[in-house]
């Protein structure tokens, strides 16, 4: 690993879903903006919203983008670990599935009383996520 270079592993409950040695940037979704993380970034501790992580390494012309139902992100010594209930790779996604699920959800909210909205609304925003990561419309 070059000194411009940091570790990327992202894990769920299920185990690794992604793991690089040589990524030269990563931008997290946070609850408190977009972050960026390159090599020898100060250690950070952050949570992350429903939404996309971006690695890219460009000695290798690399570029991954990853659906994350939230969770955290914890960087030092180079190691970024983010940690997610659920996590899929842009290559892994069904538009299909994601835009049924979107379609049911979206139904589910308008049927629904203000208990079950907040699961309604989750479940949206991760459908609406997976289809983004992979097309880039929201």
């Amino acid at each position: 690993m070059s000194e411009h270079t940091l570790h990327v592993k992202v894990v769920t409950p299920d185990g690794v879903v992604f793991g690089h040695e040589t990524a030269s940037l990563v931008v997290l979704d946070t609850t408190n903006g977009d972050e960026g993380i390159m090599a020898n970034h100060a250690p950070i501790i952050a949570s992350l919203h429903i939404g996309e992580v971006k690695i890219v390494d460009e000695e290798e012309g690399f570029e991954e983008i990853i659906a994350v139902s939230g969770g955290f992100a914890e960087f030092s010594e180079n190691q970024l670990t983010i940690v997610s209930d659920s996590a899929e790779r842009a290559k892994d996604i069904d538009v299909e599935r994601a835009e049924q699920a979107k379609e049911r959800a979206e139904k589910h909210i308008a049927a629904s009383d203000t208990d079950d909205v907040a699961r309604a609304q989750a479940a949206l925003m991760r459908a609406v996520n997976r289809i983004h990561v992979v097309t880039g419309k929201k």
